[in-house]
C-alpha cells in the first residue's frame, strides 16, 4: 500500500476530483493548505494591490494499493497540469498496514473491495 500526497492548485481540485473519479479513486481526504513557494499571489481589496507569500493550494491525501499507484499519479499529473509554476508536488510514501474499524480487516482489504 501506498499514501499518495498531492498539494495542487486549489483550481484545479474539480478536475482533479473528476480524474480520480473516472479511475474508481473515490475515497480520499483532502485539506485546504497554504505554503510558501517560486510563485507568489497578487490580492486586490478596495483598489490596493497585497502581494501575499503565502500561496493558497489543496492538499490531497490517498491511500492505495500498490497496483493503483501509477494510473492515481497519472490521473493527478494529468488533470492539475497547467504548465506554469506553482502547479504542485506529489509525494509518495509507504503503508506499512491499514486496518478497517468496523470490521477488523486489514491490509489491501481495509480499503476497498476485494475486486478492486
Amino acid at each position: 500500500m501506498k499514501k499518495i500526497e498531492a498539494i495542487i492548485r486549489t483550481t484545479k481540485f474539480d478536475d482533479v476530483k473528476e480524474a480520480l473519479g473516472k479511475i474508481d479513486i473515490e475515497w480520499y481526504s483532502y485539506y485546504d493548505v497554504r505554503g510558501v513557494g517560486k510563485s507568489h499571489e497578487s490580492r486586490i481589496f478596495r483598489g490596493v494591490v497585497y502581494d501575499t507569500s503565502s500561496i493558497e493550494r489543496r492538499l490531497l491525501s490517498i491511500i492505495v494499493r500498490d497496483i493503483n499507484v501509477d494510473k492515481t499519479v497519472q490521473a493527478i499529473q494529468q488533470s492539475a497540469y497547467t504548465g506554469e509554476t506553482g502547479d504542485g508536488r506529489i509525494f509518495i510514501y509507504q503503508v506499512e498496514d491499514a486496518i478497517r474499524i468496523r470490521t477488523g480487516q486489514r491490509g489491501d482489504e481495509s480499503l476497498y473491495d476485494k475486486e478492486k
